[in-house]
């Protein structure tokens, strides 16, 4: 089942990138709307990944676990904050 594409997307570009689109383009056998909406999609979720994921060494992790393992405590003030109506609220 193919999907109907039906938005676009314009874009202003130098002559420079629109011949190095062009020459990518032609070189992988594709049309410059195929080349160019997957390197925009691949790029656009590859900066998603990176915003969401989280790196770290074994050490980090294991004092971030250690941390997350520790018994709650009771913030003082707390309880009494949320039992307030929200400021947020219309």
């Amino acid at each position: 089942m193919t999907t109907r594409k039906s938005d676009r997307l314009d874009l202003r570009l130098t002559s420079a990138q629109k011949r190095e689109i062009e020459q990518a383009a032609a070189i992988s056998g594709r049309s410059i709307t195929d080349f160019s909406v997957t390197a925009l999609v691949e790029h656009a979720e590859d900066t998603i990944r990176r915003e969401r994921e989280i790196t770290m060494s074994d050490r980090s992790f294991e004092a971030f676990t250690e941390v997350l393992d520790r018994p709650a405590q009771t913030v003082r003030g707390l309880a009494d904050l949320l039992a307030r109506p929200s400021v947020f609220v219309d």
